[in-house]
C-alpha cells in the first residue's frame, strides 16, 4: 500500500467556464515533489435516487426507472431520477425535485445511501445516492428538452439488465447493486 502526503497547490488557471461546468488547469506539486499541471473538471455535484414503489420489505421491491436520451452516450439509456444540485441546494431536495419532476412521484420517506466520485481522476463531481420509499405517483413534470420515458421493473430485473449492459449508467448501477446488496431483505 502506498501512503503519501496530499498534492500542494501551486496555481489556478480558468479554461473554460460554462452553464454547468468548470475547467481549470491545476499547477501543484504532488507527492514526489514534481510540479505538473492537471486538467481538473469542476462540478456543482447532483444527487440521484432509488425510487421503491413496492415495500422495501417485499420479496422483490419494484423499483421505478428512466429511459432517455442522452447525447453523450449516443442513444437512449435506463437510469434513477438524478440531477444537478442547484446553488445552495442540500443533496435531499434536489432528490426529491428530481423525483417529482422525472416520475411524478414523491416520497414519504428519502434515505441517504453513500455518495460516489465519478471519475476522482479529472473530476470533482459527486453524485449524493438516495433510497425513497412511500411513494405517491402523479403526472411528472419534465422539463421541455427532456424525452423520459417512466418504466416499473422488479429489482431482480434491473440487476438482470446491470448484468446484462442494458443498464449501463454508473449512478443507476451504484444505486441498485447498493440497495440490493445493503438495504433489502437486512
Amino acid at each position: 500500500m502506498i501512503d503519501q502526503p496530499g498534492a500542494t497547490h501551486v496555481t489556478t488557471r480558468t479554461a473554460y467556464a460554462g452553464r454547468l461546468l468548470k475547467v481549470e488547469v491545476e499547477t501543484i506539486q504532488n507527492p514526489a515533489g514534481q510540479t505538473i499541471e492537471l486538467e481538473m473538471v469542476r462540478h456543482p455535484g447532483a444527487a440521484a435516487i432509488v425510487p421503491l414503489v413496492s415495500e422495501i420489505d417485499s420479496p422483490d421491491p419494484q423499483v421505478l426507472l428512466i429511459r432517455q436520451y442522452r447525447y453523450a452516450a449516443g442513444g437512449v439509456i435506463w437510469e434513477i431520477p438524478a440531477g444537478v444540485l442547484e446553488p445552495g441546494e442540500e443533496p435531499e431536495a434536489c432528490a426529491r425535485r428530481e423525483l417529482l419532476e422525472e416520475t411524478g412521484a414523491s416520497a414519504s420517506e428519502i434515505r441517504h445511501l453513500t455518495t460516489i466520485y465519478t471519475t476522482p481522476g479529472f473530476t470533482d463531481e459527486r453524485i449524493h445516492l438516495f433510497l425513497a420509499t412511500g411513494l405517491e405517483i402523479a403526472q411528472p413534470h419534465h422539463q421541455p428538452d427532456e424525452r423520459i420515458e417512466v418504466a416499473t421493473r422488479a429489482m431482480s430485473s434491473a440487476l438482470e439488465m446491470i448484468r446484462d449492459g442494458e443498464i449501463v449508467d454508473s449512478k443507476t448501477i451504484s444505486g441498485l447493486l447498493y440497495v440490493a446488496g445493503f438495504t433489502l431483505n437486512r
